[in-house]
């Protein structure tokens, strides 16, 4: 029997990309977007109706698909928002939203499916969060620490949901040539303020990088090698090699040393 997979944030990016891989690969396949009607019926995937920051939207999404299959088997949290600016000038109702979108609604979708993936005896989550929120990034701060969230959550989580045959893994991918970066909320570079400079030059940096990131493609694949794995690892990391490889240096460096390289790079 094909697995049911239901992605959040499905209709572009990565969750597209995911989903259109699993598809390829024999799976039922779910996206999701706010509005499904912009879409028409040549949209690749089937898309249903969800805003991760609403608890009657999750729950109507799930018991949705649960009405047409009857099971749910793998869920992928790659719905997020992405936001930049200093954290001094960002307004507190942005980065509410942020936290919203990339580590409350996550921890409302788990809570969602866990009950039928309980009952199955089995079940595999899968968490999108970002190399990022392995490092306090200047002008990503807040991004930073939502994904860094969603990292620990991904650990406590899956000690707790093991004994019912549910799997779950977290995925920190890097710079992916999707469209997060026109979508995201950037605090306004402000004429007087005093991080006007240095905040102008990292976020045309962080756009650069963006626009030169890798193919979706690759994560599709770690996805699908997750699901059909017997044993999913905890933390998986995807994008270019020096991503990956500042990881390892924070894990080895002293702070301040770790601290340096990263000022450096973003010529701060």
């Amino acid at each position: 029997m094909s697995q049911v997979v239901l992605i959040t944030g499905g209709s572009s990016g990565i969750g597209k990309a995911v989903g259109i891989y699993l598809k390829e690969k024999g799976f039922i396949v779910y996206g999701t977007s706010r509005n499904p009607s912009r879409f028409d019926a040549s949209f690749p995937i089937k898309l249903v109706a969800l805003d991760v920051t609403d608890s009657k939207s999750i729950v109507s999404c799930v018991a949705e698909i649960l009405k047409i299959e009857g099971r749910l088997d793998v869920l992928v949290n790659n719905a997020g928002v992405g936001i930049t600016g200093p954290i001094e000038e960002t307004p507190t109702s942005e980065i509410n939203k942020a936290f919203a979108t990339n580590v409350y609604g996550p921890v409302e979708m788990i809570n969602a499916v866990i009950p039928t993936m309980r009952s199955q005896n089995h079940g595999t989550i899968v968490n999108i969060s970002s190399i990022a929120g392995y490092m306090g990034l200047p002008y990503r701060g807040v991004y930073s620490a939502t994904k860094g969230a969603l990292e620990l959550l991904t650990e406590a989580y899956r000690m707790e949901v093991k004994q019912f045959g549910v799997r779950m893994t977290n995925v920190a991918p890097g710079d992916f040539a999707t469209n997060i970066a026109a979508g995201r909320y950037h605090a306004p570079e402000l004429e007087n303020s005093p991080y006007k400079k240095d905040y102008g030059n990292t976020l045309k940096m962080m756009n650069e990088h963006v626009d030169a990131g890798e193919d979706p493609l690759a994560m599709a694949k770690v996805i699908h090698s997750i699901i059909i794995s017997d044993s999913p690892k905890i933390h998986y990391k995807v994008g270019a090699p020096l991503q990956k490889f500042s990881i390892v240096l924070k894990r080895i460096l002293p702070d301040k040393m770790y601290e340096r390289m990263l000022m450096k790079h973003y010529k701060l």
